[in-house]
């Protein structure tokens, strides 16, 4: 009995020591290893704590807990193994770390590391060191930042090595507020080391590389990753066609692969199985049609396909996808038409934008159903009808977009005003007549912080209880019918960052120095008013206003503002139409951020000063229509890589063209027409490889036909008229100019034949289907961070026979396709390869040396609109032929030696008399004289066209520019006598 108590005890005993000795384990085990607290130590005094280190508004200093008196284990951001005591988790997001890692560092003594998250920090440029793979347990590694300043450089190789990682973020969001230079800021993975992480970590539930620079196409190694569930590729200038087996991985739920604009691929098919709950692919080549399956994933909560290029329209099975939250198709290709009413079972969803989605007919009253609606884009559409009531019964909205549609009807403000949550609001470019009567609105109960009027037909004075809005930050109210003073009670917006009031009609003196007291104005636009501003006393208070967009276009200003002396974060300046009457003040040209300068039809004197130089940012320069002097700076066009605008036409600037221009140049257009400059055109424009407009007409510019422009691949405009431009249109080589739709070269000293060869290479003007050479956009739009320009592309050129001013070339209804070689020397036949040119819309080659015969092969040009040959030497009859061109409205062939009858049908019954004068042997109708069988041979010469009284005048000198349209009042009225001018017309042979 004795023994067995005695085992009894020595089991207890041994039990209970046991225990004692695992808890003391346990115990001592949370004491922090000294040499890894060391280690963390230093790594803390390896940084400074700065506030704007960490982008988090939440961030807080987590280090400062880090005492050597504490064991490690208990500091923030710290985790150690429960068992060795070794350090294990190091978590120091957010916590405004400022300084460099580099290979020398304390971090990677601690070995036995498997959770290391250093997100959002500033490690000021450095580069993620090569010891990181030491980290052999490592299984979640997160580098990520919101920042530009933090890691850069190549992501080295031994990143691979990682073969425990789960998850790996290495992603920013530089996107959100692109940098400067964005390549010079993001990180850089090549596709070898992408291959080798993603084949030795075979078990990563999580690939997050947003903004890192890969440039490649997508590996088809990442179907291998089994294990998946969360796979970011956004914004990694990725390109190629996208592996279709990556959509179909078992456990995935989060795809992202936006702002890859050359990554193609298509949405497959789904099984009813698949987790997919986040399909996020805007602004890529993803296109073709979406399937019919989309609708087997259940799951799906956020769903972005927005600026895509797919077809057809949205199946009803989107109907199925009832826990969607968040649906954006802005842009994405589709036709949707109606409103589909299966959308109303989507009652989850609270963003919804369907902004250019080819919407059309009203704007269902159901939509109401969608009550947890918070945001609702529809903008861009071609809705109509009256904005139904059940929408402004929607309380849960904070957002209604109903910008550019065709919606009509009048409307009280005060009905918006009403919904308790609405803070954003736009409703500009509709038909919508908006009453702003006050109601019985409190308006400031309004949560309203956009408000987007523009176009709205609002009439009277700026509606008072805008003034009540005291949350207001963005007000438009552009393009209305508004009058009267701008109240003073509107400076009582605090808040305000955007006040856009321009094309209005209100009127009014006040001081400049009065937009000081809008302390957050960041965006003003006051332009084209009745308002006179005057200049302002100035204040040193101005280094407070954080203004980055001024325009004040036509606001009878005689001196420049002195309150945007102290603007330092200048980015867009519009003073054009003003009367200065002065130079551009220096403290402009000191205005470093400066992108858009626009001061054109302002009187500006002086020259330009040579600190424009100081502005690496310039993106737009329009000082046209001034009556500068003086040469231009070499700098625009050796030193900036960002200047895509240059318009400095109408001036009186003199001396060469800037001659250097550097690779990788982002000039669109440079117009410098009607100056003074001279010399040759610079060969190094060839660098300008973005160009699509060239206009030095109406200079003294003495150069050879630029032949090497044909390798320009964006130049659609080439304007050299009235220069002294000599020797014959030829190439030495092949130059194809693959996107010319206008070619200007009258008014010059070009010589010699042309050149059947050149004419083969002119591609662009060669197809017969005119809408492939439309401008692929009507405008030019220039964006900035908060700002944005529309440039158009003014060009003066012969149509015709009419000199016309196009102010706006892109937006003309048809492509404007157009050869101009009149008033020059050439010679030789007319090639008939010339009749393969068939989008030609215009084609003048008046006024030279023209021989033989006119080509039958214009027959070919069925766009032609208007087609001048006259003031050649040009013999034989008129083909038949021509009359096939139904658009032909302007024929010219005066004063050449053409004989036979002139065709009657179609087109040419219409053209007069005079189009035909100064070729004895033509006959016909237009000229009132009969032909005997084919042919008429006049014996004497009508009255009407009696040439004897001035035979002594040589016609290839007296009517210089007739062909190019300008006899009346411009080319004749600067070179004769008012006799000789009224002469010709009384004899009607003005055409």
């Amino acid at each position: 009995m004795g023994s067995l108590w005695s085992l009894v005890f020595q089991t207890h005993f041994l039990f209970l020591f046991s225990l004692l000795f695992s808890l003391s384990t346990i115990i001592n085990g949370h004491q922090c290893h000294g040499t890894e607290s060391n280690a963390l130590l230093q790594f803390k005094e390896s940084f400074v704590i700065s506030k704007f280190a960490s982008y988090n508004h939440f961030s807080y200093p987590k280090t400062v807990s880090w005492m050597p008196s504490i064991d490690c284990c208990s500091w923030d951001g710290i985790e150690c193994d429960e068992v060795t005591g070794h350090v294990i988790g190091i978590d120091l997001s957010s916590s405004q770390l400022y300084g460099s890692i580099d290979a020398n560092s304390s971090l990677f003594s601690l070995v036995n590391l498997q959770s290391l998250d250093l997100s959002d920090n500033n490690f000021n440029h450095s580069q993620i060191p090569t010891k990181i793979g030491n980290f052999s347990q490592l299984r979640y590694l997160d580098l990520s930042h919101a920042s530009e300043t933090t890691f850069s450089g190549e992501i080295p190789p031994e990143v691979s090595r990682l073969s425990n990682l789960l998850s790996l973020d290495l992603s920013s969001f530089t996107v959100l507020d692109p940098p400067d230079d964005p390549l010079n800021n993001q990180l850089l993975l090549s596709i070898s080391t992408l291959r080798s992480l993603v084949q030795n970590t075979i078990r990563l539930e999580e690939l997050h590389l947003s903004c890192v620079n890969i440039s490649s196409s997508v590996p088809d190694v990442l179907t291998n990753l089994t294990y998946l569930q969360s796979l970011d590729l956004s914004h990694c200038d990725l390109y190629g066609e996208f592996p279709v087996g990556i959509f179909h991985l078992p456990n995935l739920t989060t795809l992202v692969l936006a702002e890859n604009h050359n990554l193609n691929g298509v949405i497959p098919d789904f099984q009813s199985r698949a987790l997919v709950s986040k399909l996020i692919i805007p602004a890529t080549n993803f296109g073709g049609r979406i399937p019919t399956s989309i609708g087997n994933l259940t799951s799906l909560k956020w769903l972005s396909i927005a600026e895509c290029n797919f077809q057809g329209s949205v199946p009803s099975s989107f109907g199925n996808l009832n826990q969607l939250v968040h649906l954006n198709l802005f842009s994405s290709g589709l036709t949707i038409g109606t409103f589909p009413e299966f959308f109303v079972n989507l009652t989850q969803l609270s963003y919804l934008n369907l902004g250019r989605c080819n919407l059309t007919g009203e704007i269902p009253s159901w939509i109401m159903n969608l009550t947890s609606l918070n945001h609702l884009r529809l903008y861009n559409n071609t809705f109509h009808g009256e904005i139904p009531h059940s929408l402004l019964r929607m309380d849960n909205l904070t957002t209604v977009d109903l910008e550019s549609n065709w919606l009509q009807g009048k409307l009280e403000l005060g009905l918006f005003l009403k919904m308790r949550r609405l803070s954003y609001l736009y409703l500009s470019y509709n038909k919508l007549s908006l009453l702003n009567k006050k109601g019985s609105f409190n308006a400031t109960l309004s949560p309203l912080e956009v408000l987007y009027l523009e176009q709205c037909n609002l009439t009277g004075g700026i509606p008072t209880w805008i003034m009540n809005l005291t949350g207001l930050q963005e007000l438009a109210l552009d393009e209305n019918y508004l009058q009267g003073e701008i109240p003073h009670s509107l400076f009582s917006l605090e808040n305000l960052a955007t006040l856009s009031l321009s094309d209005n009609s209100l009127e009014g003196k006040f001081e400049s120095d009065m937009f000081l007291q809008f302390k957050m104005l960041i965006y003003l636009s006051l332009s084209d008013n009745k308002l006179s501003l005057l200049p302002g006393k100035g204040s040193s208070n101005g280094t407070l206003l954080p203004l980055e967009v001024a325009g004040l276009n036509s606001c009878n200003l005689v001196e420049f503002p002195s309150f945007l002396q102290h603007l330092d974060h200048l980015e867009s300046l519009s003073l054009s139409n003003n009367n200065f009457m002065s130079v551009v003040p220096d403290w402009i040209w000191e205005k470093k951020s400066l992108q858009n300068l626009a001061i054109a039809k302002s009187s500006l004197t002086g020259e330009i000063s040579p600190l424009i130089c100081n502005i690496k940012s310039l993106v737009v320069l329009d000082l046209a229509y001034n009556n500068l002097s003086g040469t231009i700076p070499s700098c625009l066009g050796s030193s900036s890589q960002s200047l895509q605008i240059m318009k400095l036409k109408g001036n009186k600037l003199f001396g060469h063209l800037p001659q250097t221009y550097v690779m990788g140049s982002a000039l669109k257009m440079i117009n410098l027409a009607d100056n003074n400059l001279q010399g040759q055109l610079p060969r190094e424009l060839v660098n300008c490889r973005m160009l699509e407009f060239l206009d030095v007409s109406y200079n003294v510019i003495n150069d050879s036909f630029p032949y090497w422009l044909g390798s320009l691949p964006e130049l659609k405009v080439i304007g050299l008229r009235f220069n002294e431009f000599h020797g014959t249109i030829n190439c030495p080589s092949i130059c194809t100019f693959p996107k010319l739709h206008i070619l200007d070269l009258s008014h010059n000293k070009f010589s010699g034949n042309l050149i059947p060869k050149m004419i083969k290479n002119l591609k662009s003007m060669t197809t017969s289907n005119i809408s492939q050479l439309k401008y692929e956009d009507s405008t030019v739009n220039i964006v900035g961070k908060n700002w944005l320009t529309y440039v158009t592309y003014s060009f003066t050129m012969s149509n015709k026979g009419v000199v016309t001013d196009y102010e706006r070339l892109q937006e003309l209804f048809y492509c404007m396709v157009a050869i101009d070689i009149s008033n020059n020397r050439i010679s030789g036949e007319i090639p008939s390869v010339l009749g393969d040119l068939k989008s030609l819309v215009l084609f003048n080659m008046s006024n030279n040396f023209f021989t033989g015969e006119i080509p039958s092969s214009f027959r070919k040009l069925t766009n032609l609109e208007a087609l001048d040959l006259s003031l050649n030497s040009l013999s034989g009859k008129i083909p038949q032929e021509l009359a096939e061109l139904t658009f032909l409205e302007f024929f010219n062939v005066s004063f050449n030696k053409l004989s036979g009858p002139i065709p009657e049908n179609n087109q040419f019954s219409t053209f007069e008399g005079n189009c035909f004068a100064g070729n004895q042997g033509l006959c016909g109708i237009q000229l009132k004289k009969k032909c005997d069988g084919n042919w008429f041979f006049p014996t004497r010469l009508d009255s009407d066209y009696d040439l004897g009284s001035i035979i002594e005048f040589d016609w290839k000198i007296i009517l210089i520019g007739y062909g190019g349209g300008v006899v009346a009042g411009l080319a004749l009225g600067n070179a004769f006598g008012l006799d000789i001018l009224a002469w010709l017309k009384s004899k009607k042979l003005l055409c």
